[in-house]
C-alpha cells in the first residue's frame, strides 16, 4: 500500500504540472510500475493508484462501476473510447483492460488551435505509454477513422454528443463507430439529458440533449437501442441554468454566484443508453 500511495502522489503532481519531455519521461517511469501492478476486476481498476483524489471525488456523480457494468465491458474486451478528453474514464479502463483486453482512446490533434486540448493530448500520450494494451488514436478535424474496423467489442462515449451535434459531425461519428464494432458489439452513450423537443440551437447553448433525438440519430446509423438506465440520473437538476450544464460541477462557470445552490445539485442529469450493432 505504501508503494501505491507513493505512486499516486507522484502521478497527481505530474498531472498538475505543465507538460513537457521531462514530465512525459517521469510519467512513463511511474506508469510502468502502475501497469505492472495490473488489475483483475473493475472494482480494483476504480481503486487504482493511477487515479487522483479529484477524480475519485466525482465517482458519486458518474458511477463508473455501475455504468461500465451496464455497458457489459469485460476485462477481455477490445474497447474504443471516443473523445476521451482528460482521461477520467481512461484512467479506469486502462488498468482494467491491461491484462487481457485492449483500449484505444481518441485524442485531439497535437496541433489543435486550443491549448487545453493540446495539453490534454500530451498528458494522455504520457499516460497510455505506461500500458502495453492501451493506445491512442488522433482525431482528424471533426471525425476519426479506425484501421481495424469490425474488431471492437465496445465503443464508449461520455458527455460528448452535444459537441458533435453542435459542430455537425455526430452522424459521421456514429457511422465510424458502427464500422468499428463487431456484429453484436455494444455502443455505450452517456449524455446530458435535457427536455423533450429542445432544438439543436438550445442544445448547443446549454449542453443538454433531447434523449429521444439522440436515440433516433444513433439508430439511423444502424444501431438498435437495447437498454437505457437511470444510473446517472439526477432529479435535482432543473436544466434551466444560466450557463447550461457548465453552471454545475465540475465547471461551475458562475464562480461564487449561487455557489452553494449549484454545489447542492451536483453534476447534470444524464441519459445512459446501450445500443447494439446487429
Amino acid at each position: 500500500m505504501k508503494t501505491y500511495f507513493f505512486l499516486s502522489l507522484i502521478f497527481l503532481v505530474m498531472l498538475g504540472c505543465k507538460s513537457g519531455p521531462e514530465t512525459i519521461e517521469k510519467a512513463n517511469e511511474v506508469g510502468q510500475e502502475l501497469a505492472a501492478v495490473g488489475t483483475a476486476s473493475l472494482d480494483e481498476a476504480i481503486a487504482s493508484p493511477a487515479r487522483t483524489e479529484a477524480e475519485r471525488a466525482r465517482d458519486k456523480y458518474r458511477n463508473p462501476g455501475e455504468t461500465l457494468r451496464f455497458f457489459d465491458v469485460k476485462p477481455t474486451d477490445k474497447v474504443l473510447e471516443l473523445w476521451s478528453g482528460g482521461g477520467w474514464y481512461t484512467h479506469i479502463l486502462a488498468p482494467y483492460l491491461e491484462r487481457q483486453g485492449k483500449l484505444v482512446a481518441t485524442i485531439h490533434p497535437l496541433n489543435s488551435e486550443k491549448e487545453y486540448r493540446r495539453n490534454a493530448s500530451i498528458e494522455m500520450l504520457s499516460y497510455v505509454k505506461a500500458f502495453k494494451n492501451t493506445t491512442t488514436l488522433e482525431t482528424q478535424g471533426t471525425s476519426f477513422s479506425v484501421e481495424d474496423a469490425g474488431t471492437y467489442d465496445v465503443v464508449l462515449t461520455f458527455r460528448n454528443v452535444h459537441n458533435w451535434v453542435k459542430d455537425g459531425f455526430d452522424g459521421a461519428v456514429y457511422a465510424e463507430s458502427f464500422k468499428a464494432l463487431k456484429s453484436g458489439g455494444i455502443f455505450g452513450v452517456v449524455e446530458h439529458r435535457g427536455r423533450a423537443g429542445m432544438t439543436i440551437e438550445e442544445s448547443a447553448k446549454s449542453g443538454y440533449m433531447d434523449e429521444e433525438k439522440v436515440i433516433g440519430d444513433i439508430e439511423a446509423a444502424g444501431f438498435k437501442l437495447v437498454a437505457r438506465s437511470e444510473i446517472n440520473a439526477n432529479a435535482a437538476d432543473t436544466k434551466d441554468h444560466p450557463m447550461g450544464v457548465w453552471t454545475l460541477l465540475p465547471r461551475m462557470k458562475l464562480g461564487e454566484t449561487d455557489r452553494e445552490k449549484y454545489l447542492s445539485i451536483g453534476e447534470s442529469d444524464r441519459m445512459t443508453l446501450k445500443f447494439v450493432k446487429p
